[in-house]
């Protein structure tokens, strides 16, 4: 009854300032779409091509180079290429990437496949589908359904190993004829009075080429090497997911992964296959056990076996015992802090990084694709490097609802799931799980952003009050004594110190305020009837 009843009053409460945020945040979505519908329905013209800037030396000509030919990278490319733009890819491997990251698409990133065009390329990969997680802690649990009833019923999350995932994605780029995919790494860009005119790298054999056009667009990963040129780096490395595959098991309930709120690691399972579930224990960056000694098995055996569910037990331990299974990866966090270089783009992880837990990257990556593109179809003429620029700023406003509210989400969860023994961040915990188990708006509004598809950050905002209103409530009652009042005051100290810094990382009026940001109004170039751009 008295969580029922703090339950009504939070809802009360937070939704008059629900109805205000909600109100703002329709009005600024509805606008920011205006704005990329009008572009995308100018319209390119597939006979005309941009002139080259610059000279190559024996590579070709392009509209436009992609720096790298991951998720970002290939999707991108074949969104240009069905465009009519001429389009050179350099990726430094063409193999099938073996990694453990980029295995999880949550349905926003899916819709985004549709809008380009490539949903297919989740098909014949044994990818899994996704529609939800179980949270467990001390016993008891929250399902957190993903709210996919008003779509059609393809439409789900998906999990799958990355490899197989990325070489559909090339396929499809490789099977446009107007699209260069080669392999080669890209040493420096080059430039000329401030404007980049193309790029240096060496192919497979060693040599070492130039390539030129009018716009060259970044997008090499997590360990970019060119992103120093375009940005301002800042990465926090909070924690390393330690990742191995387990075999012979099955998830409590199908077509849901499984997060244990377990100390002193969170531990999240996924299906990437029809027979293999994949593990992910988070470790704190400052408690890295070796794996080469042996002691990450035995820390996995010793510290954090016993927490995982009776069912998947056997399978764990045997995961860990196999030679070469186990394997880390760093959890790097960087806000995306561009600045504007006439010439080029940065997109991707190269430009913007945030915490693994709730598998949000490629949605963020595929919806900046979708934005680029459609930023990019009304423009003939690429060839005025700083007037495209000018123009393309917009880009880092447009793409805030999507990138602010996942970013935000994981890097705030991953800090609420790694709790220590700190009781107001334990209290935050079991806060999280009491308000995901209220269920109707509460639950399906959080999860819908968790999910991606309710990018708002002002929806992000009103459900922080609905939790911290609930969470309060929760230790006041059923009396407000002097400990309940400080326990309730040290768990909103806690809960705003968590967030507030990664709003003001993402940036407060880019997010909450775009329609106050002068670049989110700014229109294509009007070609100039002076200037041929046919070939």
């Amino acid at each position: 009854m008295a969580e029922q009843y703090m339950a009504g009053v939070g809802g009360v409460i937070a939704s008059l300032l629900g109805f205000v945020f909600l109100f703002c945040s329709s009005l600024i979505r509805f606008r920011g779409l205006k704005k990329l519908n009008r572009a995308a329905s100018m319209g390119f013209p597939k006979k005309n091509r941009v002139n080259k800037t610059g000279k190559s030396e024996g590579v070709g000509t392009a509209d436009i180079i992609i720096v790298g030919a991951g998720v970002a990278g290939a999707a991108l490319a074949y969104s240009l290429g069905k465009d009519g733009r001429r389009v050179r890819v350099i990726e430094r491997d063409l193999n099938a990437p073996n990694r453990m990251a980029g295995e999880s698409l949550i349905p926003g990133g899916y819709l985004k496949l549709i809008e380009l065009g490539l949903e297919d390329c989740v098909d014949e990969i044994d990818a899994q589908r996704l529609l939800g997680y179980t949270l467990y802690k001390d016993g008891k649990e929250a399902q957190v359904s993903f709210p996919l009833e008003k779509f059609q019923s393809h439409v789900a999350g998906r999990t799958f190993h990355n490899g197989r995932f990325v070489q559909r994605l090339r396929k499809k780029v490789a099977s446009l004829h107007n699209i260069s995919l080669e392999q080669g790494t890209v040493t420096s860009l080059i430039e000329e009075n401030g404007i980049v005119k193309g790029v240096q790298y060496k192919n497979e054999s060693g040599q070492v080429l130039t390539a030129y056009a009018s716009l060259t667009i970044v997008c090499d990963g997590c360990f970019s090497n060119l992103r120093r040129s375009l940005c301002y780096p800042k990465v926090d490395i909070p924690s390393y997911f330690v990742g191995f595959i387990l075999t012979n098991c099955n998830l409590p309930t199908k077509n849901y992964g499984a997060i244990i709120l377990a100390h002193p690691s969170p531990i999240v399972f996924s299906p990437i296959s029809s027979t293999e579930i994949r593990c992910m224990v988070n470790v704190p960056s400052e408690k890295v056990p070796s794996v080469s000694n042996g002691e990450m098995a035995c820390y996995l055996k010793t510290q954090v076996a016993p927490k995982v569910l009776p069912e998947l037990y056997d399978s764990f331990i045997s995961a860990i015992e196999k030679k070469g299974n186990i394997r880390i990866a760093p959890n790097k966090i960087m806000a995306a802090a561009p600045h504007l270089t006439p010439g080029a783009l940065l997109i991707g992880d190269a430009l913007n990084m945030r915490h693994a837990i709730t598998g949000g990257g490629m949605t963020v990556a595929l919806s900046d694709v979708v934005i680029l593109r459609d930023l990019l179809r009304p423009l003939h003429d690429l060839s005025d490097a700083s007037t495209i620029s000018k123009y393309l700023e917009s880009f880092y406003t447009l793409r805030k609802p999507m990138s602010s509210t996942i970013n935000i989400l994981a890097n705030v969860l991953q800090k609420v799931f790694s709790a220590s023994s700190n009781p107001a961040m334990e209290n935050l915990q079991h806060t999280f799980l009491g308000y995901l188990r209220l269920g109707g708006m509460f639950s399906y509004g959080a999860s819908a952003m968790l999910c991606g598809l309710c990018p708002s950050p002002l929806s992000l905002a009103f459900h922080f009050f609905s939790i911290a209103i609930y969470g309060v409530g929760r230790l006041l009652l059923p009396f407000p004594s002097p400990k309940r009042l400080w326990d309730g005051a040290k768990l909103l100290w806690v809960a705003s110190s968590i967030l507030l810094p990664y709003i003001y990382s993402e940036g407060i009026r880019q997010m909450f305020f775009p329609l106050t940001v002068p670049a989110y109004y700014r229109t294509p170039p009007k070609k100039d009837p002076k200037r041929n751009f046919m070939h």
